[in-house]
């Protein structure tokens, strides 16, 4: 008979996700601590099977002026051929958003988007969420191979990006001082300013870049030319894979190839981890010219990478009334912002 248990301690929670090969930073003790440094309530469940602890589903309470829902990002990382496991994944969640007022609950699981898993969460009562939760079509790329055979995989201008800012002189310096996010904050007011998007707050960036530069597990790349920064990106490795989370360039930068060289030099440092894949997280549809992000899905997928498509996000609705009010307000949104 299979139970469930919060999971407490630190250690058992990051054994069981490391144990996961799918798993990345998204359902990582660390996130539930970030979150909960920004006041939001965090639920860390374990599945435990005679006593055995065979999955882990870690759940997020978000409070919006459209309403407060549930999220479980990344996850949970479960056997999801096990009917008992995924009723009570269902059953957990449910209970958890009632007591939390939440009007439904988003996940977005680890798993590919195919018409099996699609059918899974529909006899499970979950339906298509209108927006995504995080990225669902990322771009990942193996890094076992050796960086010759990297380099030569790459589109022939990525490759030669590459070279070019190493012949220019442009340095790349590391960081894991959470104080050193002010400057990449800084740099992403500018560039939301440019393309167009709504930049993250200060705050979310520090407490995130904090708890996983603690474990070092996160670090701040800065490419410069002479003593111009040209741009910045913030990388988490954690488990089997390292994520390009975010990025920000100057104006300066746009002349410059830095932010071809952080990439390499990020690929490199996952290699010396042991990491197995080196995500470069979300792309747009291939081919979408009308997405926001096509121009830097094109820089992305220049590295010679796969484009995977997880599962998009599932709403389980627990309040009907509430939940359109959220459907629309999300619609609207995902319209004007052209993801």
């Amino acid at each position: 008979m299979v139970k469930t248990h919060e999971i407490t301690d630190k250690k058992i929670w990051e054994e069981t996700v490391l144990g996961r090969p799918e798993a990345n930073f998204l359902q990582s003790w660390n996130w539930g601590e970030f979150h909960k440094n920004l006041g939001q309530k965090v639920f860390r469940v374990g599945f435990y099977d005679e006593g055995r602890v065979v999955g882990v589903a870690l759940a997020v309470v978000e409070k919006a002026k459209r309403g407060t829902y549930l999220t479980v990002p990344g996850g949970p990382l479960i056997d999801w051929e096990n009917n008992k496991i995924t009723n009570e994944f269902k059953k957990i969640i449910v209970e958890i958003a009632k007591k939390n007022s939440c009007s439904f609950v988003r996940v977005r699981p680890q798993i590919l988007e195919t018409e099996e898993n699609s059918k899974l969460f529909a006899d499970l009562g979950f339906r298509s969420a209108p927006m995504h939760l995080h990225a669902e079509l990322s771009n990942l790329l193996d890094i076992t191979k050796t960086e010759e055979e990297l380099l030569a995989n790459m589109r022939k201008a990525t490759r030669y990006e590459i070279k070019q800012a190493q012949k220019l002189g442009i340095r790349i310096t590391t960081s894991q001082d959470s104080a050193d996010i002010g400057e990449f904050y800084d740099l992403q007011i500018e560039t939301a300013q440019r393309h167009g998007f709504v930049p993250f707050s200060k705050k979310f960036l520090q407490e995130q870049f904090k708890v996983f530069a603690a474990d070092d597990r996160a670090v701040l790349y800065t490419a410069w030319m002479d003593k111009i920064k040209l741009a910045q990106a913030m990388m988490i490795f954690y488990g089997r894979e390292a994520d390009y989370h975010y990025g920000a360039g100057a104006e300066e930068g746009r002349k410059y190839p830095g932010a071809y060289l952080i990439q390499w030099e990020a690929i490199r440092e996952a290699r010396k981890r042991g990491l197995k894949r080196y995500n470069l997280w979300g792309v747009a549809p291939e081919g979408d010219r009308s997405h926001r992000f096509y121009g830097v899905s094109v820089f992305k997928r220049g590295f010679g990478g796969q484009d995977v498509a997880y599962l998009h996000a599932r709403d389980l609705v627990l309040d009907w009334s509430k939940y359109v009010v959220n459907w629309t307000v999300e619609l609207i949104r995902k319209w004007v912002r052209k993801v």
